[in-house]
């Protein structure tokens, strides 16, 4: 892969102000005052036919006249001249523009069809667009400030992406009193072509970046947001702002998991498969910076406190009660220590009150015997000022025992007050170690480096789509949809949503339906008593609103009485709703039985989201649940649990036995399979799922369904793709011996080194085209935890006798920002090539290529490389020389 697109933009050697000014207040002139005041060094061209001459820089009359080959056009013209503005800029070669101008689809149904005749002028020219109504760009080490902007970046290691601009000038006024740099600040406005996906892309690979950070409004292609999410926070921290909330999709729900699920909920989630942390304010934001840019990572939750006053303590441990962390509990041999080192009256526990009076070899001895206990992932050193305190020493004191620490463990400092320790926060700074002002600060800094290490945990995650259990009847499911779609109805009934879970195999209680009193009285005595009875029309969601439910049901009079009396509610109740007879089923009997609720919500951004938590009438009213983006698997599930009220009732509890957790466990897995093979399901309850320890069953159902849009990719509908194990295959080698051929995981990292490592010389330079001995660990991340809806890595491995695979070769490809076209990479060990794998990987790798919607792949070869050279054209590639250099050659075939 060559650089990024967005370098040759974003680095620009020569840039354009389209729409530049002699005007003072206008938009052109202050973006070509901002670009001479921060001394770009590159070449700098004013284009405007009405004047001679701007700023004392010769003025073209269009792009086209100047003649040479322009980088970046950094557009401020009114919005109904753009397209042609941009198909000149295109015709001209330019690589990218930034369009500063509004008027697009912010300002109306007018707005959006200029901005389409302007996207498609970009697209006939391949020409990428920043914007439109938008700040601008800024990359500070190369000088350049393409912006409106009144404020302007230093260099620095963050970046940072907003979608507003106004919010860009706040955080640089911020960033500037308090002396933080940038590496790029980047607005992208309306995000009508480069979007957070594209700039992430290239913010996980910028060697100028340490920390990421977004602004974010709302999210236009979540499959490209994700995707580009968790390939920058595989490498780098990423935080999170987001404001604003939609609610719509809740006042349209039809079920409890659609009210009570809000979009900011799934945001979360959304955040958490991907690696990200989320910061609620602009101080939260550059305080989780601060922690996850020095290096410092926590293997828990447990938090040390040490403290020379009470006050602060308490304050520090209120917030991290607040935020759920883990108050340390210190070891009895941790005490002794302080016991020896520490005056009598200290508070003998955490936070570890060293006094007022403390010293700089207190604090060193507190912070030691602190960082020794294993029941400690973290420590916090706060000091305010008081008449003994000598806030330098004590600094260096605590710099000192986190330096010299053999454990790991991050430590933080807080060093609270103004002048009087304004010293000792300036050696923080210069030795790396992490420091905040406040109490609070300093607690949610160590809560954002204990998310980011548990949100990591999660990207590590690749489920596949379908367990390893026994098969579901994933077409059954589909009939039963497919019928009622084609009845034109969009809510199953309770029989059919049972139905739908059963073939998922979900334990279901058995139900019938009965249209009137005699067919209720038949279905009774198939049943057994005591029964349950309820309302059956597709216009009811809660049913017990309006009388439809009737428990304990024991005798054939009752059922008559209960058929009539409910029937006469409901219609009194809801004289609009369809009335479709009643539901009948045995009581389902459990003597420590917990109601719980599984849900399934499309959250109109993020696509399927899956919610667990407490069951029964008053779910609404407890709003107790957790939610996470499929597909799940065990780990993912066991978070998800546990992140309930519930979570604590479903362990041993008074009287009661624990429930099934493992039946538990597998009912959610069955839930992400269902909406990863059905696409149709839009909605979904299992209220209650009632559990206990010998299994449990779906005692109510109810499935809200709609046609799926239709796409080459059966998880479109998806923000997270799953592993694609339907790609594992065992092929049989013409020699007789098999090969596993499947797509590559996390957890290959040590199998792809080992392979790289074992390669010769020459086959590593000719893969990698540079001399090397083995992959980087920034390499082996970007090789092993890919993101299957772009690329695709498949490996060829053999399980000898002791057990472990051995990977033999891989192909893999990268699809380009065309999203039509990809690029291809293909490497088989020395010791087995000749045998026929770089054959068969090459025919597999074009078939997933192509079932994706891609229809190119190309590659680079170097001349030298004869025998790649004879695979390409045996698997139908067309081979030829590079233009721009003799030493490589092109292969490209049409899929």
């Amino acid at each position: 892969m060559g650089p990024h697109y967005l370098s040759r933009i974003l680095s620009a050697r020569s840039i354009a102000v389209i729409g530049a000014s002699n005007q003072p207040d206008a938009v052109g002139s202050v973006i070509f005052r901002n670009l001479l005041a921060m001394g770009y060094e590159g070449e700098l061209f004013a284009v405007n036919p009405k004047y001679r001459k701007v700023h004392g820089r010769k003025s073209y009359p269009q792009i086209g006249a100047i003649g040479r080959n322009i980088d970046l056009a950094v557009i401020a013209i009114p919005a109904e001249n753009l397209p042609g503005v941009i198909r000149e800029c295109g015709n001209a070669e330019v690589q990218g523009a930034i369009v500063m101008s509004a008027g697009f689809a912010e300002a109306g149904p007018e707005g959006t069809r200029l901005q389409d005749r302007m996207r498609e002028a970009a697209r006939e020219t391949g020409l990428r667009i920043i914007g439109p109504n938008c700040l601008g760009v800024m990359r500070p080490s190369r000088k350049i400030n393409a912006t409106f902007s009144r404020n302007s970046a230093v260099p620095g290691r963050l970046a940072l992406v907003s979608q507003s601009g106004a919010i860009c000038s706040a955080i640089l006024d911020w960033a500037e009193d308090q002396r933080i740099g940038f590496s790029l600040v980047a607005s992208l406005g309306d995000a009508m072509d480069v979007d957070f996906g594209d700039l992430l892309d290239f913010l996980a690979l910028d060697p100028e970046t340490r920390s990421i950070l977004l602004y974010v409004e709302g999210i236009g292609d979540a499959r490209a947001f994700i995707s580009g999410l968790r390939a920058a926070a595989r490498m780098k921290p990423v935080i999170v702002i987001k404001s604003g909330r939609h609610a719509e999709g809740s006042r349209a729900a039809m079920s409890h998991t659609g009210a009570m699920v809000g979009a900011d909920d799934v945001f979360d989630a959304a955040l958490e498969r991907a690696g990200a942390v989320r910061a609620k304010t602009v101080q939260q934001m550059f305080s989780a910076a601060a922690i996850l840019s020095s290096g410092a990572r926590a293997r828990g939750n447990r938090i040390a406190i040490i403290t020379n006053a009470g006050g602060p303590g308490v304050m520090a441990t209120d917030r991290a009660v607040e935020l759920d962390l883990g108050i340390a509990e210190l070891q009895p041999q941790s005490m002794s220590r302080l016991d020896e080192a520490l005056p009598p009256h200290w508070s003998h526990g955490n936070p570890v009150d060293i006094l007022g009076d403390a010293d700089p070899a207190r604090y060193r001895a507190a912070l030691e015997a602190c960082l020794a206990d294993p029941g400690v992932d973290g420590v916090l050193a706060m000091l305010t000022p008081q008449a003994m305190t000598d806030s330098d020493a004590s600094a260096e004191a605590v710099i000192g025992g986190a330096h010299g620490s053999v454990h790991g463990k991050p430590v933080l400092a807080c060093w609270m007050g103004g002048k009087q320790v304004e010293s000792g926060r300036d050696r923080f700074s210069k030795k790396g170690l992490p420091h905040f002002i406040t109490p609070e600060a300093s607690v949610e800094a160590f809560a954002y480096l204990t998310a980011h290490q548990s949100n990591q945990r999660l990207l590590l995650q690749v489920p596949g789509p379908l367990s390893d259990r026994s098969p579901a009847d994933v077409e059954g499911a589909r009939m039963i949809i497919e019928t009622a779609l084609g009845e034109g109805r969009h809510t199953l009934g309770t029989m059919e949503s049972k139905a739908v879970l059963a073939a998922f195999r979900i334990p279901v209680t058995q139900t019938v339906q009965a249209h009137s009193a005699s067919e209720a009285l038949v279905a009774a005595s198939t049943l057994g008593y005591p029964l349950a009875m309820k309302i059956a029309s597709p216009d009811i969601t809660h049913k017990s609103d309006v009388g439809g439910v009737r428990l304990n049901i024991t005798t054939a009079e009752s059922v008559r009485k209960s058929f009539q009396a409910m029937m006469q509610e409901a219609a009194e109740a809801r004289p609009e709703a369809r009335l479709e007879g009643v539901t009948l089923e045995r009581m389902y009997r459990s003597h420590y039985g917990r109601e719980l609720m599984v849900g399934v919500m499309r959250d109109p951004v993020f696509g399927p989201v899956i919610s667990f938590g407490s069951g029964g009438t008053s779910v609404e009213v407890l709003q107790d649940r957790a939610v996470a983006l499929p597909p799940l698997n065990e780990t993912i599930i066991r978070g998800l649990i546990s992140r309930t009220r519930v979570a604590r009732m479903l362990k041993r509890f008074r009287h009661m036995p624990p429930v099934d957790a493992v039946a538990l466990e597998q009912v959610l897995l069955r839930i992400s399979e269902m909406v990863c093979e059905l696409p149709e399901v839009a909605e979904l309850d299992i209220n209650p799922l009632i559990v206990d320890a010998e299994g449990l069953a779906a005692v109510d159902a109810r499935v809200v369904v709609d046609q799926p849009s239709a796409d080459a990719d059966p998880y479109a509908h998806m923000a997270i793709h799953p592993y694609p194990s339907h790609l594992v295959e065992d092929w049989p080698m013409p020699d007789g011996q098999t090969l596993t051929i499947r797509p590559i995981r996390p957890e290959d990292a040590q199998i792809e080194q080992k392979f790289v490592r074992s390669l010769s010389d020459e086959s590593r330079y000719f893969r990698f085209m540079q001399a090397m001995h083995e992959l980087t660990p920034e390499m082996l991340v970007r090789f092993t935890q890919i993101d299957y809806d772009r690329e695709m890595a498949l490996i060829a491995v053999v399980e000898p006798d002791s057990g472990l695979e051995t990977q033999v070769a891989v192909a893999r490809y990268t699809v380009n920002p065309d999203r039509r076209s990809c690029e291809f990479a293909i490497v088989v060990a020395d010791d087995w090539q000749g045998r026929g794998i770089g054959t068969h990987l090459m025919h597999s790798l074009m078939r997933v290529a192509k079932s994706r919607g891609l229809n190119l792949m190309e590659g680079e070869i170097m001349a030298g490389n004869t025998h790649m050279l004879a695979l390409m054209r045996r698997v139908g590639f067309k081979v030829r020389p590079n233009p721009d250099d003799e030493g490589i050659v092109e292969a490209v075939r049409e899929l």
